[in-house]
Parts: structure tokens; sequence; C-alpha cells
């Protein structure tokens, strides 16, 4: 085991002191549960997955100083999540150095998404102990560059009054105005908005949140003067 990691801290760029934490990072559960006396990689996991939080949110902030909370809320969900992290761990070949015990190695247990996410947020807290928190935040930033740019490309598709806004000055338009209406019970509420541009009511939506009438008024918008 150990010489076969070794290929995995070079896969990381990282060169660990004492290897033994990147073994019990590759230890699922369902390993040591048919192995006695050694530690599974849950308690690693715990760690980096607290790490991954802290790098991508602190990335992300210094990166787009121009997102609200809001923006930088829904980037952050798209990189922390058990599939993207997972994408990263098929990059980086890790389904091969997990160790699995017998019923999860024949149910395909090196290729799911939950244990490729959490072997990889054990190899974030290995780094960690191994080393310190910035040699450790230095390795997950670099590792979780790809995901944080494709988490960008992800949500300026999806985010439709972004698209809107760049749209519109591209058009050399007024700014878009929602105009936010709501009816029903407080615990059950239907929101209804308008985008303007100027004058121009170019979209409508509803929704059962405010931001969720004004993307689908936004996407109306986009349409009409993407085709106008």
């Amino acid at each position: 085991m150990p010489e076969s990691l070794e290929s995995l801290s070079a896969k990381i760029n990282y060169q660990f002191s004492n290897i033994a934490f990147l073994e019990t990072a590759m230890r699922h559960s369902s390993w040591t549960a048919e192995n006695e006396g050694f530690e599974s990689n849950e308690r690693l996991e715990f760690l980096g997955d607290s790490l991954i939080g802290f790098v991508v949110a602190d990335v992300m902030y210094r990166r787009y100083p121009d997102f609200d909370e809001g923006k930088l809320t829904d980037l952050r969900k798209i990189v922390v999540n058990s599939t993207a992290l997972s994408r990263v761990a098929i990059k980086l070949g890790l389904g091969e150095y997990v160790l699995l015990g017998r019923g999860e190695e024949a149910g395909g247990g090196r290729s799911k998404t939950s244990i490729l996410a959490n072997a990889l947020e054990a190899v974030f807290g290995a780094v960690y102990l191994d080393s310190n928190s910035q040699r450790a935040y230095d390795v997950a930033a670099r590792l979780l560059t790809d995901s944080i740019e494709e988490a960008l490309t992800a949500l300026k598709q999806l985010d439709a009054k972004s698209q809107l806004q760049e749209l519109a000055a591209r058009l050399e338009r007024p700014m878009p105005e929602y105009r936010v209406t709501d009816e029903g019970p407080d615990h059950a509420k239907t929101f209804f908005a308008d985008v303007f541009l100027g004058d121009d009511l170019l979209g409508s939506g509803t929704g059962r949140s405010k931001k969720a009438a004004e993307e689908l008024a936004a996407q109306q918008a986009c349409a009409k003067l993407q085709t106008s």
C-alpha cells in the first residue's frame, strides 16, 4: 500500500512526511469493518470537508469581489457537493487506491460518487494533518481550480438576471428594473415579477420565491432581446 500511494502523492503534487495519513484516507469504512485494528477515513473526511468549504469560500470571495452573498453561495454549492468532488477524484484516479470491503467492491464502489467524494475530502484532511493549514489550503485550491472555473460558467448559464444585465449593457439599453408583487399567506406565498428596460416590459415570471420569479422574468427578457 505505501508504495502504490507514492504515485497518488505525486498526482496531488504533495510529498507526505508520514504516508500513514494517506493510508488512512484510503480506508473506506466497509474495509475497516472487515479488518480490525484500522481506522477508517471518516474522521479525515470530516476534517477535509471543513477545509474544502473554507478554501472554496475564501478563493471565491477574493477572486470575485463583485459577487454578492447570494451569488457566492450559489457558486460554492456548485463546487462543494459530492458530484463535483467526485469528478475531481476521478481525474486523480482515486478509485483505484481506495480500500473497500467485499460488498462495496462487488457493488462497484470504486466508481460510486459518495465514496470518491468522501475519499477526496479525506485526502485533504490527511494533507492538513501532515503539514499545516497553509499547505493544505494551497493543495486544495490548486486541485479545485478547474471545478471553480466550471462552476462560474455553469452559474452564468443558470443566472438569467446576470445574463440580462450583460445583454442590456451590450445593447446600450437601460439596466433591468424588477417590479415584484406577491399574494397568499406568509407560509405559501406566490411571487409575480415583471422586468422592465426603461419603459419596456420585456418579461414576466411567477414563482414560489422572489428570486425564482425574477429569474423566469429575466429568462423571458433575454429571449426577447436575443431575437429582436
